[in-house]
């Protein structure tokens, strides 16, 4: 895995041993191409990358400009490599949260909110709590006016509902993944 644009073009990130199912770096081409269609830019976009893994949503978006950008990680490996990723990058705007997405969303406050958002859980999650995770961004100040929110699921999983509040804008296939872009009403 490498990140593959932006001011590590090319560097390499570590991913722990069989605790998480990494995105690819075709898939993640082809992810920041729609976000940057519908952002704009991510120069300076606060970013929130929920099911963290090895960080590489996140450090990409790190990559490409992004100001700010918190990993959320449950996974103690995971977390560690999340660190160590962001580490050898030398992205001082990047932090990593060992907590579950859950817990993040129903017991801290943001203190600004995000312009981009991606879930990225296990495919195994269920959708009641993809849902849960939408509803709760929406409920308490977690995203901007126009914030974008991408989740990626099984190709073969059944579709979530958006909660009310989020817009589908947009629907992506990568190989096994599947990628549905949101953009939060104004």
């Amino acid at each position: 895995m490498r990140i593959v644009a932006g001011s590590a073009r090319g560097r390499s990130l570590a991913a722990p041993a069989s605790v998480t199912r990494p995105t690819s770096d075709r898939a993640r081409e082809g992810i920041f191409s729609t976000l940057e269609h519908l952002l704009g830019t991510l120069y300076q976009k606060r970013v929130l990358d929920l099911y963290a893994g090895t960080g590489a949503i996140g450090l990409e978006a790190a990559s490409r400009g992004a100001s700010e950008v918190d990993l959320i990680e449950s996974d103690p490996r995971a977390t560690a490599v999340c660190r160590k990723n962001a580490a050898n990058l030398g992205f001082a705007g990047v932090k990593v949260y060992p907590m579950t997405v859950e817990k993040w969303l129903t017991s801290v406050t943001p203190e600004t909110a995000y312009d981009l958002v991606v879930l990225d859980p296990p495919y195994e999650t269920s959708n009641e709590i993809v849902e849960a995770a939408l509803t709760e961004l929406l409920a308490h100040g977690w995203l901007v006016e126009g914030a974008v929110i991408a989740v990626e699921r099984s190709a073969k999983s059944a579709a979530f509902d958006w909660p009310e509040g989020l817009k589908a804008v947009r629907e992506r296939q990568y190989g096994p993944a599947l990628v549905r872009y949101a953009t939060k009403d104004c």
